[in-house]
């Protein structure tokens, strides 16, 4: 390592070493800090969605993202809720004057009784844009 010493040297060039320790410590505790928290930003519902060539739904601030998995748990914008729960909510959203479009996220080995149960609770509500959505299938090409 290079420190500048108190006696006056001969040659009188400044000291071009850098001292990198701090910087490697600092760069290491960064990864470190990222290895352990990157996992926790990933939280989501684990579905096996069914595999359909078709153009992507957008997004918008009405949109209700109603999931299911497997099990027939319901999941509102990824928030578990009951049956009862969801009837209510949708109740909520069909008095609303824009109605939402609700996208509904099931599965592909969820019953097929529970998905006509939250269609039929859709549509008593008043909710009359439901959408499905399916997992892209590989290298199929867009129909535009």
């Amino acid at each position: 390592m290079a420190f500048g010493g108190l006696e006056k040297q001969s040659n009188g060039q400044p000291m071009a070493e850098i001292n990198m320790t701090p910087l490697i410590d600092v760069m290491l505790v960064l990864l470190v800090i990222f290895i352990i928290t990157a996992p926790l930003f990933t939280h989501a519902i684990r579905l096996d969605l069914p595999k359909v060539a078709s153009q992507p739904a957008r997004e918008t601030p009405q949109t209700i993202t109603l999931s299911i998995d497997d099990a027939g748990k319901l999941f509102w914008n990824d928030a578990l809720v009951s049956f009862d729960q969801m009837r209510a909510r949708f109740a909520e959203a069909g008095k609303a004057e824009q109605k939402p479009e609700l996208h509904l996220r099931a599965s592909s080995a969820t019953r097929y009784e529970v998905i006509a149960q939250v269609m039929g609770a859709a549509q008593q509500a008043g909710l009359e844009r439901i959408g499905f959505v399916t997992q892209p299938v590989a290298g199929a090409q867009r129909a535009r």
